[in-house]
């Protein structure tokens, strides 16, 4: 019987266990947490966005787009169904957007925990890895108290994001340990931090807008939804989905910008129309009336002192300067970017073991036989929507089944 060693007991981490335990391997799961699926269980706000209908490769974002569209072809949202009806999880659909008919992030750790334990996967909870390597064909993890032995070893271990849940990056070092090529973890899914004076006063503000990122003139990233405006800049998820480009931007010393147009319910050629129409029909007002009833008044005196003009200046002496200044303030409101937030605020990371070297039909390293990869420690991260659990699960399921195969010989050790 194959003797299979996964560390890390995260979404991944679980989904490679009942993998391999179903493809008849002896399996150990050595997990420095005090539970299993720590960080699952907070995902979706506990209620745990299992993954989406729509599958379009643009929802994911790594090192090599081909690589995520192979393992999501090896085992994409089909094999996703039937793995979690075989659970006995029932699946609730809003709109495309998948969780667990409880509704309860719990209910499905726990169907992969029992899954696990129904195949006698043996689950090390608080064990901590402190060394891996390759001896003799064979794959050893050293713990304070134990030495695992396995024919293969999946590193499931996580990424930086969220360190509360237990990530805390160990995986990286032991890739490297490995001989593969970790490109550099960043926070991903996060908030963006300005330095404009406006935000204090915008603080809890929340609007719909689309969100436009630009790096100088480059358009990096466009998405639409709900805006918060914080003390120190911006959040929501329409900030969260366009994140990663910024940040990477700024990693290389990049000059970043994000235009808000606080108006996206109107097409381009219907903006001009619509503030015309509203001047007019408010003509007796001033210009912060005018404003009324559009936005919040926090945010009205910010766009007027934006475009330069004095609250109580009654829109029908408005100049055809005053009228484009107040619109482009209000389609064509500029953030500057300064930095994110860490990886503690950071639901993912960007960055990670480079997909080049490793094979993406069965996540198996290509420098390294028997050693396979799953989840965050890979460069593959996805939008808010349940793509980041669905690399989970297609990672940790092709690792898993393929560490029961045998692997080939080689010896290396972690320095």
């Amino acid at each position: 019987m194959r003797r299979v060693l996964i560390i890390g007991g995260g979404a991944s981490g679980l989904a490679a266990a009942v993998s391999a335990a179903r493809a008849g391997a002896k399996v150990a799961v050595l997990e420095h947490n005090r539970q299993i699926g720590k960080k699952l269980l907070v995902t979706g706000n506990g209620r745990c966005n299992l993954t989406n209908r729509d599958q379009s490769l643009s929802h994911y974002r790594g090192g090599s787009p081909e690589f995520i569209q192979k393992a999501l072809n090896a085992f994409g949202l089909s094999e996703t169904l039937e793995l979690f009806h075989s659970l006995g999880v029932v699946i609730r659909d809003r709109d495309g957007y998948l969780y667990p008919y409880s509704d309860q992030a719990s209910s499905v750790a726990e169907a992969l925990r029992m899954e696990a334990e129904h195949y006698r996967v043996k689950l090390a909870l608080n064990t901590e890895v402190q060394r891996i390597c390759r001896e003799n064909g064979r794959y050893l993890a050293e713990t304070p108290g134990w030495t695992y032995e396995g024919d293969a070893l999946i590193l499931a271990a996580g990424s930086c994001a969220a360190p509360e849940t237990g990530s805390d990056g160990s995986g990286y070092r032991f890739a490297r340990a490995m001989g593969h090529t970790v490109i550099e973890p960043l926070p991903a899914l996060v908030q963006l931090r300005s330095p404009d004076p406006a935000f204090p006063k915008l603080k809890g503000l929340r609007m719909e807008a689309r969100v436009s990122l630009f790096s100088k003139e480059r358009l990096l990233a466009e998405d639409r939804g709900e805006v918060q405006f914080t003390e120190y800049g911006l959040s929501g998820i329409p900030i969260f989905q366009v994140s990663r480009y910024g940040v990477k931007e700024l990693h290389k010393g990049r000059e970043v910008r994000v235009i808000l147009n606080l108006l996206p319910f109107l097409k381009e050629e219907e903006t001009e129309a619509f503030w015309e129409e509203r001047i007019r029909i408010g003509s007796g007002k001033s210009a912060g009336q005018l404003l009324v009833g559009l936005f919040p008044k926090k945010m009205a005196d910010c766009l007027l002192k934006r475009a330069g003009i004095s609250a109580d200046r009654p829109a029908a002496a408005f100049t055809d300067c005053e009228k484009k200044a107040l619109l482009s303030a209000c389609t064509a409101f500029e953030v500057k970017i300064s930095a994110c937030n860490g990886f503690d605020r950071a639901q993912v990371c960007c960055g990670g073991v480079d997909t080049r070297e490793v094979n993406p039909e069965t996540m198996e390293s290509l420098q390294m036989p028997g050693l396979y990869f799953a989840g965050e420690i890979l460069d593959v991260d996805g939008a808010c929507g349940g793509y980041n659990l669905q690399w989970a699960w297609t990672s940790g399921w092709l690792a898993g089944y393929h560490s029961a195969e045998t692997p080939r010989g080689i010896v290396m050790c972690e320095q």
